[in-house]
């Protein structure tokens, strides 16, 4: 049984609306609580937002049971820790002893009373996952929305029409930079490792007593391989034959042992899950003894729909974007759309997607979130230029930045000299300290698992930038007027 929030709260705790928070703190952290402040002390954004998260996680659920974290908590939680890039042990000593966050939390400031809430380690991951990718879409639309209010010259007077530059930037998955010889080495000792597992567990295995000499002889292989593979010296060719052939020898011997234990496992009808875990690391150990074999012994081009970046996250990509440094990233490109006011009103993970194709879509949709007439400009790097696509932009937004790459004719040289368009090419290059700030916010490399974890991390991220540029400009505010009072007094 959950509950969007407590309805009749404690005496013990303060408000939510009369927390008062530090203005001049120089830390992260009390403008991405002014903006959650905002967003309970607004008259209808609160309620959208409850009403998403309602429908979502609540849907279908009977109010029976334990009661478990509010949904206001989930949300709490989830953007403080991209808003400080922490990982989940610090979270959760935030969550039980950090006083102006327990106070947005709504529970008592200090966690040592006998009924006070603590929240455990595998609570606060379990709970945060509960949001996907498509609820977060449209809590951070309404949430772009309603920002544009607090940027008003006056309050009530109608908002300005929209400015948006568009770009792109990798957000890195967490893996180490990957070859054929350490991926092999990665399944080697996932193999060996979920075996030992088994055996712990009670299957009865024969032949794995020495699994540990497995897993060292097979990694101090790698690591010579890779040594001589790697580096120049005498001889090289045939030194590096003989060394992967001494490799691949190990690793034929394990993936054989491997297969067995797995037709044995088969017969003690073993949990599915566990099995498929055991079955693919096989595959893949089966797989990169044949690629390191073409590669190194046969002389082959692997070609690139054969690779795998990594067996952790298979959904990785391989992104060169023609950058001396990093000239790879391993990921997947993030598209931003950010208006004058430096809030993020689109964005978009694109999965094996071209940034070129990207221009009618992130156009389309904001026009549809905010009607005809809404934008006032949009502005591209040379990456997404196109002309027919700038065309058919022209029609719908008054003012189309698409650089064209490479030598232009005179009409084209006429159109990027006149005085708007330089004055709005140069404003492009402000999405750069946007996406410098994204990335202090927990969007420089994703820790969270699978490609939804990774949408999810991408969303909660983009929420917890937006409200730390709302709340920074609510706390300006404040601290102009000389006020100490909490935001909503």
């Amino acid at each position: 049984m959950r509950h969007p929030f407590q309805a009749q709260p404690d005496l013990q705790i303060t408000p939510i609306e009369k927390i008062r928070l530090p203005l001049k703190s120089r830390d992260e952290l009390p403008p991405i609580l002014a903006g959650l402040q905002w967003i309970w002390s607004h008259p209808t954004l609160k309620a959208e937002i409850f009403a998403l998260l309602e429908a979502k996680i609540l849907a279908g659920k009977q109010a029976t049971g334990r009661t478990g974290m509010d949904l206001w908590q989930i949300l709490v939680l989830g953007v403080v820790r991209l808003g400080l890039n922490a990982d989940w042990d610090r979270m959760e000593d935030m969550a039980n002893h950090h006083l102006l966050v327990r106070q947005m939390l709504g529970v008592p400031a200090t966690p040592w009373g006998a009924d006070d809430k603590v929240f455990g380690h595998q609570t606060l991951r379990d709970n945060v996952a509960l949001l996907d990718d498509e609820l977060l879409q449209q809590i951070n639309a309404r949430i772009a929305a309603a920002g544009r209010e607090v940027f008003a010259k006056k309050a009530g007077a109608p908002v300005a029409a929209l400015e948006i530059k568009v770009d792109s930037y990798v957000l890195e998955t967490d893996v180490h930079f990957p070859t054929d010889l350490n991926l092999l080495w990665d399944a080697g000792r996932k193999c060996v490792d979920l075996l030992e597992g088994f055996r712990a567990s009670g299957c009865a295995l024969p032949g794995w007593r020495k699994a540990k000499d497995w897993r060292r002889q097979l990694k101090n292989l790698q690591r010579t391989t890779s040594q001589i593979v790697y580096r120049g010296g005498p001889n090289k060719e045939a030194r590096v034959k003989s060394a992967v052939r001494e490799y691949l020898a190990v690793g034929r011997a394990l993936e054989v042992k491997v297969r067995a234990s797995l037709m044995k496992l088969c017969d003690l009808s073993v949990e599915t899950p566990r099995w498929e875990q055991l079955a693919y690391f096989h595959a893949m150990l089966a797989k990169h003894l044949g690629l390191v074999a073409r590669r190194l012994l046969h002389g082959e081009t692997i070609p690139a729909h054969e690779k795998v970046f990594s067996l952790f996250e298979p959904h990785t990509e391989w992104i060169q974007k023609g950058k001396q440094r990093p000239n790879v990233e391993l990921g997947h490109k993030l598209l931003l759309a950010t208006d004058q006011q430096q809030l993020i009103q689109d964005y978009a993970v694109l999965l094996g997607e071209a940034e070129v194709d990207q221009s009618i879509p992130v156009t389309d949709r904001l026009l549809g979130r905010y009607g005809a007439g809404s934008v006032a400009s949009i502005s591209f790097d040379k990456g997404f230029t196109r002309t027919a696509d700038r065309e058919l932009l022209s029609l719908y937004v008054p003012e189309v930045v698409m650089p064209k790459r490479g030598k232009k004719n005179a009409a084209e040289t006429e159109r990027e000299s006149e005085k708007k368009f330089v004055a709005l090419r140069k404003q492009h290059s402000a999405v750069e300290s946007e996406i410098n700030s994204l990335e202090h916010h927990g969007l420089n490399r994703c820790l969270d698992v699978g490609i939804k974890g990774y949408q999810r991390y991408v969303g909660y991220g983009v929420m917890s930038y937006n409200l730390h540029v709302i709340g920074r400009e609510l706390l300006a505010r404040q601290r102009a007027r000389g006020d100490t009072l909490a935001l909503a007094a």
